[in-house]
């Protein structure tokens, strides 16, 4: 099963958020799934289904008199040496998490509202009220969610055609050929196939391959001794599931199936090794990828596909396909047998009776996340229908919650920060005029997505029944991997977008050099068209910034303005980029959010490096919105002051130790306390705005700060 397929399984054991995985990382199965591989996230929002009680309010949040909440500050704490908590340490002193997430902040908030919002939307649509060509489709999903009294008549029959499917297998290359199959069904693969833009002719789509078939969050969690009690309470979920089943030997299956990925574990590539993109682009033919992977039979894998005969297919982490191959070839059949239905009934269990509900949620959600609660039905409903037929779901959202006024205003915005870029651009003192000249060509050649598509996705293939919600989630993921499929030979779509509107994030994608910004990010704090503009300059300003420098970070950098991966800088420059980089990653190494575990300056450069120059841009295009006038003074705060402040407020976020030891090792962005205090300090006008002088916690001396953008 694809991670992409497998999102719609595991919609309901969301965990991980803000900063971090999409799903627990614990599901990933390879790198990327479709198109959203190609994309840089704002952050990968995992735990972003609704808090703890009753549905919240569909009202817009307000923040304060001019778009900043002051009561949760904490005057007491020097600027200059936490400014995490001068700007929000009162809120993070009075705030408790819910009970049924793992972490809570702004973003959080916003994605209650917009849970809230697709809530009433599927009730309508249930109660027959809802006037949407799809309406039909949509109740009958939602329907299906919401029959827990099926799901618990039913148990584990929804998932015993595909058990007795593994169960049939005799041969290893019968159990190729059924991992070949993971794209419209159950099953998993080792080496998973999906479809994705090339990455380098931008106009096509290529077939591309990865590694996966890992239940844990990461190699890590395999191979370091500090997450030794993790893998065995793994150990003993599989033997759970497997009991569950009825699947035989299920204790000694169990260790058997853990070996097994602690081989996979060893081949597999960390995740700074598998961020860079030079080194993930390998065109192989079927023949070569045959004879570089001996045990592993390529033509009974792609025959159960689906997909039409290819010349080509590109290989991400190359050097561990033989690897992988080594150790599928000398696995016992049983045990391929044995793993692939525990990754079954592990995928499948959400959807579920309740014993698997509860199972997978202590310990997918409680023991790697810290999770205490399980969400409500119908916010994992509703996280699941975003995911199923999520456009058509968004064109209501759309039409209700998003304004042409809104849209405008944002168009305007995006004009100043690019701006700002190209000012910034022609002031770069380590870069020479030769790739001065590239960067301004890829500025003027970025596309930008605001509100929701220009046209909305043709579901008239996708059929959603009332009684069979694990048979909706396969068909949705299938109904993704054959529109894939059936435009392999087609141009991109270069309309397309990777985010529903009801999404509370934001997205560069490398191949379309575009940045997106669904609807539904476009509310308080992070853009309040009735706020002072510094505030949103810091805020939503920060984050147009911060997409716009994803195409001139670490990876973004490697594209050319047609999204073409080629290098395009003098071997001076990118010297001087590398070495300012470098010093970056070094800063963000050093920060040690829970004992043992440090933040990863290599995994999350490029999202350090979109802060940094995020935050820049935005203060920059601040000045330049004020046409050499002076900025009020507002309770006491100056604009610049104010610049900080918003982007501090969108940053606010409270965590359990759980979820953030696995964000430090499975994700590309900082935890959110050095997106501000990381950020900050290496940005002169912090300095000016909050007089903060040698002595203070957070000063870093001017020739030790980075200035990339």
């Amino acid at each position: 099963m694809t991670r992409f397929t497998r999102n719609f399984l595991l919609a309901a054991t969301a965990t991980a958020a803000l900063g971090l995985a999409a799903t627990s990382q614990a599901h990933e199965i390879h790198d990327c799934a479709d198109q959203a591989c190609a994309t840089e996230l704002l952050f990968d929002a995992a735990d972003t289904t609704a808090g703890a009680g009753a549905a919240a309010s569909l009202e817009t949040p307000r923040y304060g008199t001019w778009g900043f909440d002051l009561t949760g500050m904490d005057r007491s704490v020097k600027p200059g040496d936490d400014f995490f908590k001068f700007a929000n340490g009162e809120w993070d002193r009075t705030t408790e998490i819910p009970s049924d997430r793992v972490r809570w902040g702004n973003f959080n908030k916003l994605r209650e509202l917009s849970d809230a919002r697709l809530h009433a939307i599927l009730e309508e649509a249930k109660a027959g009220k809802l006037n949407d060509p799809d309406a039909a489709k949509i109740a009958a999903g939602y329907a299906s969610y919401m029959d827990e009294a099926l799901a618990e008549k039913l148990d584990a029959k929804p998932i015993q055609p595909e058990l007795a499917q593994i169960r049939a297998v005799k041969t290893k290359a019968d159990f190729t050929a059924l991992m070949g199959k993971a794209n419209t069904t159950g099953f998993t693969s080792i080496l998973p196939v999906y479809i994705s833009i090339d990455a380098k002719a931008p106009t096509k789509y290529a077939v591309m391959s990865a590694t996966g078939g890992l239940g844990l969050p990461d190699r890590d969690y395999y191979l370091q001794p500090g997450f030794a009690e993790k893998k065995a309470k793994y150990q003993a979920y599989v033997q759970q599931m497997l009991t569950m089943i009825g699947w035989e030997k299920p204790a000694e299956n169990a260790k058997a199936i853990v070996d097994f990925e602690t081989k996979l574990a060893e081949a597999s590539w960390t995740r700074v090794e598998r961020r860079d993109r030079d080194k993930t682009y390998n065109p192989m033919t079927p023949a070569e990828l045959a004879a570089y992977t001996p045990g592993f039979d390529w033509n009974r894998y792609l025959e159960g596909s689906e997909l039409p005969k290819v010349d080509r297919i590109v290989v991400t982490t190359n050097t561990a396909f033989p690897k992988f191959a080594k150790v599928y070839a000398d696995t016992p059949l049983p045990t391929l047998k044995a793993w692939q239905a525990f990754h079954l009934a592990d995928g499948a269990a959400p959807l579920l009776s309740k014993r698997f509900v509860q199972a997978n949620f202590e310990f997918r959600n409680k023991e790697l996340a810290g999770q205490p609660e399980l969400q409500a039905r119908w916010k994992r409903a509703a996280a699941f229908m975003d995911r199923a037929i999520g456009e058509s779901i968004g064109r209501v959202y759309v039409a209700r919650y998003f304004t042409p006024d809104a849209k405008a205003k944002m168009d305007d915005l995006v004009a100043n920060i690019r701006t700002a870029m190209a000012a910034r651009i022609d002031k770069l003192e380590w870069m020479g005029p030769e790739t001065k000249a590239q960067a301004h060509d890829k500025l003027r050649k970025f596309t930008v997505k605001i509100g929701y598509p220009e046209a909305w996705r043709d579901y008239a293939k996708l059929e959603l029944k009332p009684n069979d919600l694990y048979g909706n989630a396969l068909r949705a993921g299938a109904f993704q991997w054959r529109r894939n499929v059936a435009r392999l030979d087609q141009p991109v779509d270069k309309k397309e977008w990777g985010m529903t509107p009801q999404t509370v994030n934001a997205y560069y994608n490398f191949a379309n050099n575009e940045i997106v910004f669904p609807a539904a990010i476009l509310q308080p704090p992070f853009f309040d068209p009735d706020a002072d503009p510094a505030i949103n300059y810091g805020g939503i300003g920060g984050v147009i910034g911060h997409e716009i420098s994803h195409g001139f970070d670490d990876q973004g950098r490697k594209s050319d303005g047609d999204g073409v991966l080629r290098d395009w800088w003098t071997a001076e420059d990118n010297a001087k980029f590398k070495a300012q980089a470098d010093k970056l990653g070094a800063q963000y190494s050093e920060f040690e959010p829970l004992p043992g575990a440090k933040v990863q300056g290599g995994l999350t450069m490029g999202e350090n490096i979109g802060d940094l120059g995020g935050l820049s841009l935005g203060l920059d295009a601040y000045h330049a919105s004020l046409d050499g006038k002076p900025a009020p003074v507002i309770d006491g705060l100056t604009g610049d002051q104010r610049v900080f402040l918003g982007w501090a407020q969108v940053w606010r976020e409270k965590i359990r130790d759980e979820a953030l030891r696995q964000q430090v090792v499975t994700d590309p962005h900082s935890p959110a306390y050095y997106r501000v205090n990381g950020t900050i300090r290496n940005i002169p006008g912090w300095y000016t705005a909050w007089d903060v002088k040698p002595g203070d916690e957070l000063y870093v001396a001017p020739e030790e700060r980075v200035r990339i953008w």
